[in-house]
């Protein structure tokens, strides 16, 4: 490849020097200006000599300098250091989310779910809210709720992530006892259309059949709804159907403990 080179540039110097020649020639037409020098087989000899000559012992250097590796160099390199994945940058937690815990928890308030639905023995007491509520009114009625062991009905998860749904209503509940449930059917079944909104059951009602599943009758339970504590809804309820006073009497009276 170096001869070649070497040779192709020789050409390339002779190719011009004819041109030169033949364009100072009488058939190139009436030059002005004085004739061009004549070209000698010295002036080649000496273009020739101040051309690079590549020997095949600066061939062999090169490929002494730039070799590439035999395969037992290759097999003895270290391999490529791993990623430090324990390096990289975590989010800040304030605490850490424990969901076998909030599980055990939810396992041990199953009862008061049933109740608060009117699916056992008692009646039931729900909290209508929402993780978009403000954090002072929210806190203040899962604090109410868990004096009173009522539950706590959200429609869904935040964001549409159960860790993220966690991640909020952790710090909200705190050690309370407190049932924390996502119930959308328990929206339609009482006729949910805002929040806050509290629903107290009958003793004893069961649900019944209804378009979106199973609804419970009106007679069976009080409705209401507006931003206000969980012991004053239940006094409005009783003032306004005085029936339930028996229902809601358990429910005020931990309230006042």
């Amino acid at each position: 490849m170096w001869a070649t080179d070497l040779l192709r540039g020789r050409k390339l110097v002779l190719a011009f020097v004819l041109a030169v020649h033949a364009a100072a020639s009488p058939a190139a037409g009436p030059v002005v200006g004085p004739a061009a020098p004549a070209i000698t087989d010295a002036d080649l000899e000496r273009v020739r000599r101040e051309q690079p000559t590549v020997t095949e012992q600066d061939i062999d250097q090169a490929r002494r300098k730039h070799r590439m590796p035999a395969e037992a160099e290759l097999k003895a390199a270290p391999p490529a250091p791993a990623p430090a994945i324990d390096a990289l940058p975590r989010p800040a937690t304030n605490m850490p989310i424990d969901l076998e815990a909030l599980a055990r928890g939810y396992a041990a308030q199953a009862g008061a779910m049933q109740a608060a639905e009117g699916l056992a023995q008692g009646p039931g007491l729900m909290v209508f809210v929402s993780l978009s509520m403000p954090r002072p009114a929210l806190q203040r009625l899962i604090d109410q709720a868990a004096r009173a062991r009522a539950s706590v009905i959200l429609r869904g998860l935040a964001q549409g992530s159960l860790r993220e749904t966690v991640a909020q209503v952790q710090p909200l509940i705190g050690t309370r006892q407190v049932a924390v449930q996502i119930d959308p059917q328990a929206y339609d079944r009482f006729s949910i259309e805002r929040v806050p909104s509290f629903v107290l059951v009958r003793d004893g009602t069961r649900p019944v059949s209804c378009a979106s599943g199973t609804c419970a009758p009106p007679e069976a339970f009080l409705r209401a709804a507006g931003d206000v504590s969980l012991d004053y809804a239940l006094e409005h309820m009783v003032r306004a159907a005085p029936a339930f006073q028996g229902d809601a009497a358990g429910f005020l009276r931990r309230l006042k403990e």
